[in-house]
């Protein structure tokens, strides 16, 4: 018994003791998307710098996708299985409300901003961001369906002033690192911010959001990150 006993207390400890780590970078939304959340947590983690491919990932992140994370029993991948777990495992401050359906909502925003705005605009990143170039008929393609999904996500979302309603929620956390994206990617594809045109105040938005210590520290690290990456860059140019 005092054996079974001990075991326990070592197996707590080592729980305890075991720092969560964040495997992405920060020019990732959906890294941000997780770190944005662990942040309003006050949950201790440490950042491991890793970029896209499947290799050294095995195990890990099957796909190559950032993020991922490592904790004491073992990796998870996919940003909102993350944000599950996360919720679950450290559940105060809750970023997501009791109430059952209201819960159910907050996640259906997550569902319309992350399938439905997120990955429709991320078919005009290569132009919008990194110098390619895309055939005029897929992009009036995108063009229609971006609006039609963002004009289809404005009646999900409350911004009331949160994605949600009156509460920060796990539903800022995913809203706030995408859909600047989408409208920028569409301003600079399309020649229109899609996101404004829907009726989102998303400027207005950010600036809210941005009041807060965890989306300031998210977005001074993504604007690091940002100037590494053209640093670097420029340099192989150079080179």
């Amino acid at each position: 018994m005092l054996r079974r006993l001990g075991a326990v207390s070592a197996q707590a400890i080592n729980v305890e003791t075991h720092m969560l780590k964040l495997y992405g970078f920060p020019l990732s939304n959906y890294y941000n998307k997780v770190k944005f959340a662990l942040l309003e947590k006050g949950v201790p983690f440490e950042e491991v710098l890793v970029h896209w491919g499947a290799e050294g990932k095995e195990g890990k992140s099957p796909l190559g996708k950032v993020p991922y994370i490592e904790t004491e029993d073992g990796f998870l991948c996919e940003s909102q299985v993350i944000l599950d777990y996360i919720e679950a495992r450290w559940p105060s401050p809750p970023l997501v409300p009791a109430d059952a359906w209201q819960a159910a909502k907050v996640r259906e925003i997550i569902t319309y901003c992350d399938l439905h705005v997120e990955l429709c605009a991320r078919q005009l990143y290569s132009q919008a961001f990194f110098g390619g170039s895309l055939p005029e008929k897929f992009i009036e393609r995108v063009k229609g369906d971006l609006a039609r999904n963002l004009a289809a996500f404005a009646k999900v979302a409350r911004f009331e002033p949160y994605a949600a309603g009156d509460t920060f929620t796990m539903a800022d956390c995913a809203v706030y690192v995408s859909l600047p994206l989408a409208a920028l990617a569409s301003k600079l594809v399309c020649g229109q911010d899609l996101v404004a045109a829907a009726g989102i105040d998303w400027k207005a938005y950010v600036a809210l959001i941005e009041q807060r210590p965890a989306a300031q520290k998210v977005a001074a690290d993504r604007k690091a990150d940002q100037a590494r990456a053209l640093a670097a860059n420029r340099a192989k140019l150079g080179g």
